[in-house]
């Protein structure tokens, strides 16, 4: 009996799961989305670190936009942890959705990372 009985621990557990088979090294860049705010960060799972964090609280993104909880926040997202993370030398990653669907806040971030030149 599995001692996650959350689906959406499960759903979690079961992404990561597959990320981990076709990562092959490349750190993991997870998104976590609450009802206010927007998080990412890229993690090196071999070395258990996290490489470079970004969020919509950031003082640079706080300022510009109306609220951390829209697709203008996660696109402001996207764009900063790509810069960080090509500034600390990442330029691949696997992308991490969590439990979440790959839509609305999630697609936005993922694509505006995309945008600012990082891959997966």
């Amino acid at each position: 009996m599995s001692k996650a009985t959350d689906p959406n621990e499960r759903r979690k557990q079961r992404v990561r799961t597959r990320l981990r088979k076709f990562s092959s090294g490349r750190p993991r860049l997870s998104v976590f989305r609450s009802s206010k705010h927007i998080y990412a960060q890229i993690i090196d799972d071999t070395a258990g670190h996290t490489l470079v964090a970004a969020s919509s609280l950031d003082k640079g993104l706080r300022d510009g936009l109306k609220t951390g909880a829209d697709i203008e926040a996660a696109k402001a997202v996207g764009k900063l942890i790509a810069e960080k993370a090509t500034a600390a030398g990442v330029t691949a990653v696997v992308f991490d959705r969590g439990a979440y669907i790959y839509h609305g806040r999630v697609k936005a971030l993922a694509d505006a990372a995309r945008e600012a030149g990082l891959q997966f």
